[in-house]
């Protein structure tokens, strides 16, 4: 083998410093591990606290002398030497240690490390220190200290600099933002202020054709035929006033594009556009404003009961539907009963118990009724077993039932297009289509989870909406089934309940105890508003519409009634406890206000014709309200 070369040897040296400063490195972050955290030197007589930390005996006894508390983190010691123990295991490791590294000081590089000694040293060493050494250290430290006081405060100021520079910018845009705002309100002001001159103007000397015409100028205001008309309530102002924040809300959302576009147009043409934008998106909000305060109150109009055992717990009422002409409707719920009432009947006859005009019986508890659109006594209903039926509702027979699901079925809807289609979900995380002339399904939607809920668009017969327990609703358009058109996400839980306000428009109910408003021709812009109020986290608490008015159940037996345009609630409905209670003994009045704890409102109907809404509670109490 031929001799190393000079340039090996050197390189063959270098490798052999870096292993030796590898394990010099190692060995010293190693015997770290035995340093007493009082002393920083290696631990004698190891004793362990209760709260974990290891340290010479003499030194945690010292400590606990003058302060009752771990030295390390804190931890209180009440009972001074008695919360601490020998640590028989770190021992023995440090004797290994000393063993392997004989005559080895241990090396500790934290800061608490070099302070200890650094005043051991000033100790040590202080009695041999003349006056000019002394004066010479304090000068060094006195100057260290200012350069540490001087960075100190540099990097204060640094901070305080960069925070007021973000707050202001902050606060500029919203000046900016605030002077736009202030600017569209003032152009709004001045548009309002200028009809109702017109109108004062015209008033005095008007004819009835002046007058025709000056409501078909301003068609989108609110009705000015009288005085008394023109001039808001008491009634209107407080409730305006109540609800301000949100009317604001409202009215930017609505003058959104007015504020990023208002000053951009440079033709004629262009600000006649931009005109009748702005007078749009005006009546917009006005037409929310007047909406919101129409009504005054949500008062009773009638009672009726949908078990005959006010005393049966099992009397929830699942579902209530009106007829297409609003003259029947239909209850049914878990006492495997759909019951017909005529209306007329419901609100002439002012006795405690009415009677149906049918009565038909189902096999298993009822979740969900739906008439049909055009053949006025056909009704289907969904069950607990998974079974769909058509009924009869003029004779009480069923007359057809389909039996695919495989579990409960939720939600069965009739499409308002098309007479012989309707749809049902089930927890079998299936949607199915069927038609009345055809023994089987005509079609299946596969979903990832339980379907809750599902609905047809009102005018279209091709597109359908349900709700899951994947927090979301799913939008189809059933000529392209094979995937969603749609999926509107947003609901922190299941998705119970979708219905249509109009075409464009739906709503949905989940169990996180929120109400969403969709734009189906928008998804992609999320959620347009929510609904806030009512409590629901584990019932189906029933949700209907008439277009502008949204009404659902909550969990504290209360109906709750929301305007479209507004994120709170308009009106609220309590539902009381059953008179009968008076007349029940002592056990079954206890019994029975233990039960009015967990009533919720179970369902909710829109008579569509009207301002006429059902409601029945878990206690199968059902009442007919009016809004006033």
């Amino acid at each position: 083998m031929s001799e190393m070369t000079e340039e090996e040897n050197s390189g063959s040296r270098a490798i052999k410093r870096q292993h030796l400063d590898s394990t010099e490195t190692s060995l010293s972050n190693s015997s770290s591990d035995y340093s007493c955290p009082v002393c920083y030197d290696i631990i004698h007589e190891a004793h362990i606290t209760k709260c974990g930390h290891s340290f010479c005996y003499s030194c945690i006894s010292r400590s606990l002398e003058t302060n009752l508390s771990c030295p390390k983190c804190g931890n209180l010691l009440s009972g001074g030497v008695c919360d601490i123990f020998p640590n028989l295991a770190l021992d023995k490791l440090v004797t290994k240690y000393k063993l392997v590294n004989p005559g080895r000081k241990l090396e500790n590089s934290s800061k608490l490390g070099l302070i200890a000694g650094l005043r051991g040293f000033v100790n040590a060493e202080s009695k041999k220190l003349t006056l000019s050494d002394v004066d010479a250290m304090l000068e060094l430290l006195t100057r260290r200290k200012r350069k540490l006081e001087a960075e100190s405060a540099l990097a204060q100021n640094r901070l305080l600099f960069e925070f007021l520079e973000r707050l202001l910018c902050d606060k500029e845009s919203q000046m900016r933002r605030i002077g736009k705002q202030v600017e569209l309100v003032k152009k709004d002001v001045a548009f309002v202020k200028k009809i109702l001159k017109e109108w004062e103007a015209k008033k005095p000397v008007a004819t009835d054709i002046e007058h025709t015409n000056i409501n078909e100028k301003f068609e989108n205001t609110p009705s000015i035929s009288s005085v008394n008309n023109c001039i808001p309530g008491n009634i209107q102002r407080r409730r305006m006033c109540s609800h301000f924040d949100d009317f604001v809300d409202c009215y930017f959302s609505l003058r959104a594009k007015e504020l990023v576009f208002g000053n951009r147009h440079s033709t004629e043409e262009d600000g006649n556009v931009k005109e009748k934008d702005h007078e749009k998106g005006l009546d917009e909000f006005r037409e929310n404003l007047v909406k919101f305060s129409k009504f005054n109150a949500l008062r009773p109009i009638a009672t009726l009961n949908y078990g005959t055992d006010i005393f049966n717990n099992s009397t929830i009422v699942s579902s209530i539907e009106f007829d297409k002409d609003d003259e029947y409707f239909a209850i049914a719920g878990v006492t495997k009963r759909i019951k017909v009432f005529e209306y007329d009947c419901v609100l002439r006859d002012s006795v405690d118990i009415h009677y149906p005009c049918v009565e038909m019986i189902s096999a298993s508890k009822i979740s969900c009724v739906s008439w049909n659109s055009y053949r006025k006594n056909t009704v289907a209903s969904s069950d607990y077993e998974g079974a769909v039926c058509v009924w009869d509702a003029g004779t009480g027979q069923r007359t057809r039932i389909f039996r695919e699901h495989e579990k409960r079925c939720w939600s069965v809807d009739f499409n308002k297009a098309d007479a012989g289609l309707m749809a049902s979900g089930s927890d079998d995380a299936r949607v199915k289509l069927w038609t009345l002339n055809q023994e089987r399904s005509v079609a299946c939607l596969e979903a990832k989870a339980n379907v809750c809920c599902v609905k047809f668009n009102p005018i279209g017969a091709s597109y359908l909406a349900f709700g899951s327990a994947d927090h979301c609703v799913h939008y189809y358009d059933l000529r392209h089934a094979k995937r969603a058109l749609a999926i509107f996400k947003g609901h922190k839980k299941a998705v119970s309940y979708v219905k249509f306000l109009n075409g464009k428009e739906m709503v949905s109910a989940s169990t996180d105890s929120q109400l969403k408003l969709w734009n189906v021709n928008e998804a992609h812009e999320g959620c347009v508003r929510s609904f806030v109020g009512h409590v629901n986290e584990k019932n189906f608490v029933g949700l209907a519409t008439d277009g502008d008015y949204i009404a659902c159940g909550s969990e504290n037996n209360s109906l709750y009634i929301y305007y479209k345009g507004l994120q709170r609630k308009l009106f609220t409905f309590k539902f009381e406890a059953n008179n009968a209670i008076l007349s029940a003994s002592e056990e079954e009045k206890d019994r029975r206000r233990d039960d009015d704890v967990n009533e919720f409102v179970s369902a909710v109907c829109w008579r569509q014709t009207s301002n006429i809404l059902m409601a029945a509670n878990s206690q199968g109490i059902i009442k007919v309200l009016e809004l006033k």
